[in-house]
């Protein structure tokens, strides 16, 4: 039901929504035991009959503000562990498939969770303000682009709450010589052109280190060109279409400035695309070759299917481009080289790393975040991070009084 929905409003293939419905799943059987992390610490006789003990508090009530790509799995990322740390919780999922966020509220009400602890708001950006602006609010989860996760931090902020505001990504993938390039090449088709490329974690830049960029290039040409495209509900379609047609209208604005600023088209997914794919939101892959990092496509997330391959000499070169890039959510290294993968992960400033794992998504017991510009605020979400951002640390100190009262004391309190 949750899958079919997904598809039918996304856009997504259905395999692939069921993807994304175990992926959040997997976060609500985490929250499950999310006791085990509330249960505080405690210890005995610190000094003078006291005892401290420290434990985490919920915060009251808070929000999530979902966007369009995974409108089950992203507020999955959030209300099932706000809940389990006692919060009541408040969604705005993206106007643009509200229907999957609709049906996990009747899925909580039949389940027997009290009313008003899960609900579900509709609206664009003066609802998402309203959130942040409202008093009985406590903290703000976002998931979407840069310069509006940026705005949601900074009002959050500036009205006395917490946010977990996760921006957008330019994801790049590095092929060393050594790599498996069969390997390499199949995990950037995926990586890239899964989704429609409508995912935070795609990769849109292939860097290519050394000779091997023809090699490369050959491979995912071809593989490219026989991904079939069409409705997410037909069986074995790999790609389904760009969830409206403004966004399909600014992914093929970023294919135009592309050509514009001089990048090699090796496969056009503006044209040529199925009969049956007529008047839909439709792009086909699309691959670009000698990219260059000023270039609009290189700097920009075009969160559609479109490759940019950037060729460099060298794995320093590589880590520094990768490096300068004011967004750092996700990287991946194909290597067969175990040292050149140990600096790689040690140097690389992005907050989710693979070796040769094309997308690193965590998994629900660890925690999902961006560095850079693909984050604002100081948890990631889910898994042991998202239980420090749902609630506040009390440390409390207790001592019952035996005998005769001392009087007061005018010294610091020491151990002893």
């Amino acid at each position: 039901m949750i899958a079919g929905l997904i598809t039918d409003e996304h856009g997504k293939t259905l395999p692939d929504a069921l993807g994304e419905v175990q992926r959040g799943l997997e976060v609500v059987e985490f929250a499950c035991g999310a006791p085990q992390l509330l249960k505080g610490e405690h210890s005995h006789g610190i000094g003078g009959g006291i005892d401290h003990w420290a434990q985490r508090m919920p915060l009251g009530v808070v929000a999530g503000v979902t966007p369009f790509n995974f409108p089950f799995m992203v507020p999955m990322w959030m209300a099932p562990v706000a809940i389990a740390c006692g919060n009541a919780f408040v969604l705005k999922p993206s106007e643009r498939d509200p229907s999957p966020s609709l049906h996990i509220a009747r899925l909580f009400a039949e389940a027997g969770l009290p009313a008003g602890v899960f609900s579900v708001i509709q609206g664009d950006k003066t609802a998402v303000d309203r959130l942040l602006e409202h008093p009985e609010i406590q903290a703000v989860s976002f998931v979407g682009s840069t310069p509006i996760a940026r705005h949601v931090y900074e009002t959050a902020a500036r009205h006395g709450k917490r946010a977990q505001a996760l921006g957008g990504a330019k994801n790049h993938l590095v092929v060393l010589p050594d790599a498996d390039l069969d390997q390499a090449a199949d995990g950037l088709i995926g990586a890239a052109y899964g989704s429609a490329g409508e995912r935070c974690m795609a990769i849109s830049v292939a860097v290519l280190v050394g000779d091997i960029a023809d090699v490369v290039l050959e491979k995912v040409r071809a593989r490219a060109a026989t991904l079939r495209i069409g409705s997410g509900r037909t069986e074995g379609v790999d790609m389904g279409p760009l969830v409206t047609a403004a966004h399909r209208t600014r992914v093929l604005d970023y294919i135009d400035s592309g050509v514009a600023e001089g990048a090699r088209l090796l496969l056009d997914g503006r044209h040529n695309l199925p009969s049956a794919c007529a008047g839909g939101f439709f792009v086909g892959p699309t691959l670009f070759d000698e990219v260059r990092p000023e270039m609009r496509i290189y700097q920009e997330e075009i969160f559609g299917p479109v490759l940019c391959v950037v060729r460099v000499r060298t794995l320093r070169e590589a880590v520094e481009l990768v490096n300068r890039h004011p967004l750092g959510n996700g990287v991946s290294l194909y290597t067969r080289d175990g040292g050149a993968a140990q600096a790689f992960c040690r140097e690389i400033q992005a907050g989710m790393v693979g070796v040769n794992v094309p997308i690193p998504v965590p998994l629900a017991w660890h925690s999902f975040g961006g560095w850079k510009q693909s984050l604002f605020g100081d948890h990631h979400a889910y898994g042991e991070e998202g239980v420090r951002f749902y609630t506040r640390y009390k440390s409390i100190m207790q001592r019952w009084p035996e005998g005769d009262a001392k009087g007061p004391e005018f010294v610091m309190p020491v151990n002893g």
